[in-house]
């Protein structure tokens, strides 16, 4: 048989060098965003890859790239092939039976299993050769199908991009995989490379359009396209937004500090600041705002289901591994044959559910009962939900967990504690209680779940971290450290964990006393909750009454069919930098990142450089998320959850076979199908501090520079003295705003 002839024309220059290759894929995946599977779902900029570019600009070429609606009709045909390979490969669990050979990685895995797909090479003798004959390594197999296409050098790096582009979702989980993962979070059954999908993309690109060169005229033709000006829509809107904002922020007074009854802190998320207002309204409270994580980089493990998981923002690696244990170590083998009954049911129950011929017959034998079920979980979820608390309960007791400290070294407990307590300015005036407040979404039937937790626990829940600080905190030796670098806290302070809930801001207290003081705690935290539930009902609902928003809330968390049991971080807008006096007084409307910081506790200007190379990127990565998934909803967000599919329990497809929709679902930035309810803005970051400071941390800090000097990100600096807000233009010089 004749092997598929190769043009090497003297026009076409050769590939030779691996890295040169190598170069070319890497370079080409720089356009595209990293997309984390839902298990931890992390806010990304779809246009990460073009941040180096003026936003202004990124747009078009954006739109170039991304939101084109016109695919040649045999890309389509190429994309369904790659996506059912890549399907099978990437399954986490989903499917009965695994792919072969996966543990060998992506291409080799594919090369041996592709001459049995029928769909690809129809039977074609030639197809079949090429397949049969495909070289050992990717980056071969790339040289091979740019040679084929005639696809010469200085073409090659957009040709590869297009390659991405035109089935940006899964690119963007290839992103993912292999420059995001790491030691503490590997996915080594399902091991691969960027070369690996490219070889893949060419040569089935090479089998179903041999003319697939064309793609290089097709986009240039997309590019010449009009565009619409979105741009010119977001300042409008930002205008009419944060300019008043600005000036409510510069006239705020500094209250003189006391010792409240207690002092919270909460995560700098959005949803926090009316519970914060809130809170504070019920009692002589004092609130904080601090990245969820709480300066801790963690690898959570629980010791009881065996999970583990990275619990810091995705841009940070963890240091320590934290084991969570039982509080009671005689129940903990208890506790773990529990789990382990529970484990198997519902293993039991995956198995039978997604095998081909089993479902038929368990709904002929457990029809009665799965409607029974169905019916509950419908007309009454309250129901349903206590009923599955019950089952739960039985087979696995409910139980508290207490973190061991053993793998963070005492230097380094040290140093945690009092970066914490420097960073929000709390060294004195401590109160008897001070809570650690980590947050997480109360949800069901919600595959964007981990999207509604904390993003600075990498889109996990924040209790384990609460937990962490609050026994480093309470260690005497750590104090004494302390009260020798001038933190002195009294003995009668307790530090205590909680967690809040999101979708119906319950806010649970972990090992607390029962004495008065909690108790009048306990009860104005429920006042706090039935003030923000009627607020934040109000914003999804007609004719609310407060007497009842609380049962609302909650049935809204309880209910498998609701479609948009939160509003999540919709309608973001500014991030602001400054002690909670500047912002107490203003009703902020849950728009607002709230991050304490006082600028006289940090003369070099060090908690103010973490404070925007962290917190504020993570802030800005969540605000062009949702712009973005408001602008475009198809092609930067993923489209109704009414219509949507999972797949592989890794990501969500529209219909059997689309593209992996990356962004949030319509109804999370959507009033209706029609009407926005996310508002077109970037993050206006205010900063509470002079501007000598940020123009010394600016300088000195690339992310910075390419956020605000391409206007990814606009800042605004309070002069603490005259008052006067400037905003930082793109040449970096500052202008007065009136």
């Amino acid at each position: 048989m004749k092997k598929i002839p190769i043009d090497t024309g003297e026009h076409v220059p050769l590939y030779n060098q691996k890295n040169t290759i190598m170069d070319l894929v890497s370079q080409s995946f720089k356009k595209i965003a990293p997309f984390w599977p839902l298990k931890n779902l992390i806010a990304v900029n779809p246009l990460q890859g073009l941040e180096d570019l003026p936003i202004e600009d990124a747009l078009i070429l954006g739109s170039a790239y991304f939101q084109q609606d016109n695919l040649p009709r045999q890309m389509e045909g190429v994309n369904r092939i790659t996506i059912k390979w890549l399907q099978v490969y990437f399954d986490d669990g989903q499917a009965t039976i695994s792919i072969p050979f996966k543990n060998e990685g992506l291409y080799s895995a594919w090369r041996r299993l592709v001459i049995y797909d029928e769909q690809l090479h129809a039977n074609n003798e030639q197809h079949k050769y090429l397949l049969s004959t495909l070289p050992e390594t990717p980056e071969q197999a790339i040289v091979e199908c740019l040679l084929h296409f005639k696809i010469v050098q200085e073409e090659a790096e957009q040709f590869l991009t297009l390659m991405l582009t035109t089935l940006p979702g899964w690119a963007a989980h290839i992103k993912y995989r292999t420059e995001w993962v790491n030691e503490f979070n590997s996915v080594n059954s399902n091991p691969v490379t960027q070369a690996d999908y490219m070889a893949i993309r060419l040569i089935i690109t090479r089998l179903l359009w041999q003319e697939a060169k064309e793609l290089l005229d097709w986009h240039n033709c997309a590019l010449e396209k009009p565009h619409r000006n979105y741009f010119d829509k977001i300042q409008k809107t930002e205008a009419d937004y944060s300019f008043p904002l600005i000036k409510k922020l510069s006239t705020q007074a500094i209250k003189k500090s006391h010792i409240p009854e207690a002092q919270f802190i909460f995560c700098i998320d959005v949803r926090s600041e009316p519970f914060r207002r809130a809170l504070e309204s019920t009692g002589d409270y004092q609130t904080f705002g601090f990245a969820g994580f709480f300066g801790i980089p963690s690898q959570i493990t629980d010791t009881v289901s065996g999970d583990s998981y990275s619990s810091c923002p995705v841009l940070l690696t963890p240091k320590h591994e934290v084991k969570e244990s039982p509080s009671s170590v005689g129940q903990c083998r208890q506790i773990q044959k529990g789990h382990k009954r529970l484990t198997s049911l519902k293993r039991l129950y995956q198995s039978v559910k997604y095998t081909f011929t089993v479902p038929f017959v368990l709904v002929e034998i457990l029809g009665f009962l799965s409607g029974l079920w169905m019916g509950i979980r419908s007309l009454s979820p309250s129901l349903a939900s206590t009923f599955k608390t019950l089952v739960l309960n039985t087979f696995r007791t409910p139980y508290d967990v207490e973190p061991s400290l053993e793998n963070i070294s005492f230097n380094d407990q040290c140093a945690y504690a009092q970066d914490a307590l420097r960073m929000i300015s709390l060294i004195d005036n401590f109160a008897p209680l001070v809570v650690f407040c980590g947050h997480g979404s109360t949800t069901e039937n919600n595959p964007y779940a981990t999207a509604l937790d904390c993003g600075a626990c990498g889109g996990r829940r924040g209790a384990s971290n609460a937990r962490i600080i609050a026994a480093i905190l309470n260690r005497s030796e750590v104090r004494l450290h302390l009260a020798k670098n001038g933190i002195n806290i009294p003995e009668s302070t307790h530090f205590i964990a909680a967690e809040h809930s999101t979708t119906t801001d319950e806010v649970t207290l972990y090992k607390v006393c029962d004495n008065p003081q909690t108790k009048k705690i306990k009860d104005d935290l429920l006042k706090a909750r039935n003030i923000t539930n009627y607020i934040r009902l109000q914003k999804m609902q007609k004719n609310v009454k407060q007497s009842n928003a609380m049962s609302k809330v909650l049935l809204r968390s309880q209910d498998w069919a609701q479609a948009r049991p939160e509003w999540g971080l919709a309608r973001n807008s500014a991030f602001i930098v400054a002690p909670r006096d500047i912002t107490a007084g203003l009703d902020l409307n849950g728009r607002c990142f709230l991050h304490s910081y006082d600028y006289k506790e940090d003369s070099a200007g060090n908690y103010l450089t973490t404070i925007l190379t962290a917190p504020m990127v993570v802030a800005q990565w969540i605000n062009m998320q949702y712009l973005f998934s408001t602008l475009d909803n198809v092609a930067y967000g993923s489209g109704s959850k009414v219509t949507k599919n999972i797949t592989g329990k890794i990501g969500i497809m529209q219909g059997n076979a689309s593209d992996l929709m990356t962004g949030l679902p319509l109804q999370s930035v959507y009033s209706s199908d029609t009407k926005p309810y996310h508002e077109l803005q970037r993050l206006m970051t205010v900063v509470f501090a002079p501007r000598y400071m940020l123009d010394k941390i600016i300088n000195n800090q690339q992310v910075l520079k390419k956020l605000f000097g391409n206007g990814w990100v606009q800042i605004v600096a309070i002069e603490p003295e005259s008052r006067k807000s400037y905003l930082l233009k793109r040449d970096f010089s500052w202008q007065e705003i009136d």
